[in-house]
């Protein structure tokens, strides 16, 4: 009787720590990696609150009259995955919707074009082989799904699962059916922004403008490693290998935390280099602030149309 008793104390004990929720109301989680993207939405919250966990700001209030939580993951996959956890443990969380920049890999997309990919595969979730007399040799064979490999990286995809699903190696992650489907509505068409005000280094009254007006693209892959990407050979195998569209550091962490977890999500990334692509220099220092606007805009209108 007494060991019973001392195991449910410390049962009892443990319980509020494991589900403190700092805030009781359902929310759309917002997510954005790093400032400049956080900057083009923040100014849209209404009734602000704030809600610090391990030093990082998560603000609750209200995005186009919808409850939302407004929040950085911080740049790279580990990071995106250990706070894409934490904010759904903290908070009640009806789904997730990223806003963010990124590097096109697909030749016929732009720099400041908006895309909405279908599914998200890890790039680097992989082995790196051997090379022998015969040619390279990976550790584990891959299968049917596998992408091919570029010289020495064999993709390899991740063993996930959730509640519903025994884990499985899967290469890519898929958004959210429903999520993706009031996207493909709502969206096409929306005419987004070509010049912003240029930075403080420039001219007073100066605009920064794209060459031609950017698009809403729909459909596709994304994919993510911890890596900046600014290599073109690398860029045409993944379009080619993966027939990826975009690449960046945190989307994929994103979706399989999303997955395991069994929350909606879906991700908005406008481009604001093409990750090796351009034919001088990246241009991401040029054309982040600009992307992040227009991710921003389409994610505000998506927020705006999302059902209660």
């Amino acid at each position: 009787m007494i060991r019973m008793f001392v195991t449910l104390f410390a049962l009892l004990l443990a319980l509020p720590a494991a589900a403190q929720k700092l805030d009781e109301t359902p929310r759309t989680v917002v997510m954005t990696a790093f400032q400049p993207e956080w900057d083009a939405l923040v100014s849209s919250i209404a009734e602000p609150q704030q809600h610090r966990i391990n030093g990082r700001l998560f603000l609750t209030g209200t995005l186009a009259g919808k409850p939302v939580i407004l929040m950085q993951s911080g740049v790279s996959v580990v990071n995106a995955a250990m706070n894409t956890q934490v904010v759904i443990d903290r908070f009640v969380v009806k789904r997730i919707v990223f806003s963010g920049i990124a590097g096109g890999v697909d030749p016929t997309l732009a720099i400041g074009d908006v895309v909405v990919a279908e599914n998200w595969g890890q790039y680097l979730e992989s082995a790196f082989a051997r090379r022998t007399r015969s040619g390279w040799a990976p550790p584990s064979p891959g299968d049917g799904e596998s992408p091919a490999n570029w010289f020495f990286i064999f993709p390899r995809g991740t063993v996930m699962g959730n509640a519903e699903t025994p884990p499985k190696r899967i290469y890519r992650v898929p958004v959210d059916p429903g999520l993706l489907a009031l996207a493909r509505k709502i969206l096409p068409g929306m005419a987004l922004e070509r010049c912003v005000p240029a930075s403080a280094t420039m001219r007073e009254g100066s605009q920064l403008c794209l060459p031609r007006a950017p698009r809403i693209s729909i459909g596709g892959t994304g994919v993510t490693a911890g890596v900046f990407a600014d290599n073109a050979e690398f860029r045409i195998y993944l379009h080619k290998a993966w027939h990826a569209r975009l690449l960046d550091m945190e989307s994929a962490a994103v979706m399989q935390v999303a997955y395991s977890n069994l929350v909606p999500a879906i991700v908005f990334r406008s481009l604001s280099d093409l990750a090796g692509g351009d034919s001088q220099k990246n241009m991401i220092a040029t054309f982040a602030r600009v992307a992040s606007v227009n991710s921003a805009h389409v994610v505000q209108k998506y927020v705006a149309a999302l059902p209660d």
